[in-house]
C-alpha cells in the first residue's frame, strides 16, 4: 500500500531550523577530493540518496573513503582511479552521473554508466559530443543521446578547445570543467559553451570549488579557460547548508512566520541563494546574516503578491515560487524555466496538473507557466512522480489554511531524508 503523508494546517511556524548541507557541494566535493592529491575531510556532508550514489560509485572505482554521519574522509587518488573496468549504478543523480562520465572519460579504463529509467530520459548527448570531440570514446548503448554510456579506454585529449552546449543542463559544462585540469594540454584547455548558459550560478559554484582545491579558471566571456594542474586538496572542508532546501523554510517563513533559517547566507556560494532577492518581490520580509537568513510574512499587506520574473538562474528554487502561488495575490508567472522538463520528472507538467488540484488557474508552455491563486483554496491528496521536490513543494500548500496529503513522501530520501520531521518541529500551530 502506498504511504501517504498527512500534514494539517499550517497557521504559524517558527523558531530556528538548521539544514542538511548542499547536494550540490556535496557531490562535487566529493569528486575533486577524490581526484585530488592528499586528504581531504568534508564535513556537514549531505548524506541522501544523491551522495551515496557518488560515494559508492567513487568506492567501486577503488578510491578510500571513510564516513561518520556527515563527515567523510577521501583519499584522494589524482585521477587516477585504481579500478578500470566497472558498470556504476547512479539511480537518478545528474549531479553523478554528469560529471563521473567527464572524470572518466579520459581514466585509461572501460565503465558502463546507468541509472534509474527516469535517468535514462534525461539528456546525455550535448556532454557525450563534446568529451568524443576532444578524443574520447563514449557510446549510448541504449536511445543515442541519453544513459545507458559506455565509455571506452582513453587516455589521451586531442585538442585544446571544446564546445558544449549550454541550454539544457549546466551539468554538462560543470563535468567538463572538473575533469579538464587533469587532462587539458600544456597551454590549458578552452571550454566554449555555445549558445545561453542554463543555471550558470551552478557553473560558478563549479570554478569556486574547484579553486578550494587549487585550480584556478579563468573566464573570458563564453569561454572557461581550464589550466594543465592537478587538484590539491585543502585538507578540510564545511560543505555549507543546501540553498535548494532552505527555500521551502524561507517560504514558510514568509507565509506563516517569521522563521529562521541557519546554515546559508548573505555570502553563500549557491545561486539559490538569490531565491530571498525573489521572495521579497512578493513583498516577504527578509533578513540575511553571514550564516542564516530570516524571514517573515508581507509588511504591505495580509498576503503576498504574485510576481512576474525570469527563474533561469535558480529553476530548483523557483518551484518553491510556484508552491506558494496559490496562496498569493495575483497571478505569478514563472519564465525561463524549459530546464524543468528535463529534470526528475517534467516538472511544469506535474506542477500545473497538481496546483490545479487546489483550484488555480493554470497555463504553460515550452519554459513558462502562469498561475493565477483561488478565491478559496482546497485541500487536496498530491502525487509527487518520485521527485523530491515536487514533495516538498506540495507540503507548503498547507500554510493555506488547508490540509494536504502527500504521495510517496518517501522520495524526499534524494536530497533531504528528514524532511517532514523538520517540518514538523517548526510548526507552532
Amino acid at each position: 500500500m502506498e504511504e501517504v503523508r498527512v500534514i494539517k494546517p499550517i497557521k504559524k511556524v517558527g523558531g530556528t531550523v538548521s539544514l542538511p548541507g548542499s547536494k550540490s557541494i556535496s557531490n562535487r566535493a566529493l569528486l575533486l577530493a577524490a581526484l585530488s592529491r592528499g586528504t581531504t575531510h568534508l564535513k556537514n556532508l549531505l548524506v541522501a540518496e544523491d551522495t551515496d550514489m557518488m560515494i559508492g560509485a567513487l568506492k567501486e572505482l577503488g578510491v578510500k573513503l571513510e564516513q561518520h554521519g556527515d563527515e567523510v574522509i577521501v583519499q584522494g587518488c589524482e585521477g587516477n582511479f585504481p579500478v578500470k573496468r566497472a558498470d556504476l549504478f547512479l539511480g537518478n543523480s545528474g549531479t553523478s552521473m554528469r560529471p563521473l562520465a567527464s572524470a572518466l572519460a579520459f581514466s585509461g579504463g572501460e565503465y558502463v554508466l546507468d541509472g534509474v529509467q527516469r535517468m535514462r530520459e534525461r539528456p546525455m548527448g550535448h556532454l557525450v559530443e563534446a568529451l568524443n570531440s576532444i578524443g574520447a570514446q563514449i557510446v549510448c548503448l541504449g536511445e543515442q543521446g541519453f544513459p545507458p554510456l559506455k565509455i571506452y579506454p582513453s587516455t589521451r585529449i586531442t585538442s585544446d578547445v571544446v564546445h558544449v552546449k549550454g541550454n539544457v543542463s549546466s551539468q554538462f559544462a560543470s563535468g567538463l570543467l572538473m575533469a579538464a585540469p587533469l587532462v587539458a594540454p600544456s597551454q590549458g584547455l578552452n571550454i566554449i559553451i555555445d549558445g545561453e548558459l542554463v543555471s550558470s550560478p551552478y557553473v560558478s559554484l563549479t570554478c569556486k570549488l574547484m579553486a578550494r582545491f587549487g585550480v584556478i579558471v579563468s573566464i573570458d566571456v563564453e569561454t572557461y579557460v581550464v589550466p594543465s594542474h592537478p587538484y590539491i586538496s585543502p585538507g578540510e572542508m564545511m560543505v555549507e547548508a543546501d540553498a535548494s532546501s532552505a527555500s521551502y523554510f524561507l517560504a514558510l517563513g514568509a507565509l506563516v512566520g517569521p522563521l529562521t533559517v541557519k546554515g546559508v547566507g548573505r555570502d553563500s556560494l549557491q545561486g539559490d541563494a538569490a531565491f530571498v532577492e525573489y521572495l521579497a518581490k512578493t513583498g516577504a520580509s527578509v533578513i540575511r546574516g553571514e550564516n542564516w537568513i530570516k524571514t517573515a510574512p508581507s509588511i504591505y499587506g495580509p498576503k503576498l503578491q504574485g510576481i512576474d520574473e525570469d527563474f533561469r538562474q535558480i529553476p530548483d528554487a523557483a518551484m518553491t515560487i510556484a508552491a506558494i502561488a496559490p496562496m498569493c495575490e495575483g497571478p505569478t508567472t514563472l519564465r525561463g524555466i524549459a530546464s524543468w522538463r528535463v529534470k526528475e520528472t517534467d516538472r511544469i507538467e506535474a506542477m500545473a496538473k497538481e496546483l490545479r488540484k487546489v483550484g488555480c488557474q493554470i497555463t504553460s508552455g515550452s519554459d513558462w507557466l502562469r498561475i493565477v491563486p483561488p478565491e478559496k483554496l482546497q485541500g487536496a491528496t498530491f502525487d509527487t512522480y518520485k521527485d523530491h521536490r515536487m514533495a516538498m513543494c506540495m507540503s507548503l500548500i498547507a500554510a493555506g489554511g488547508v490540509e494536504v496529503e502527500i504521495r510517496d513522501p518517501g522520495c524526499v530520501a534524494k536530497t533531504f531524508p528528514d524532511y517532514f520531521e523538520r517540518l514538523a518541529s517548526v510548526i507552532k500551530e
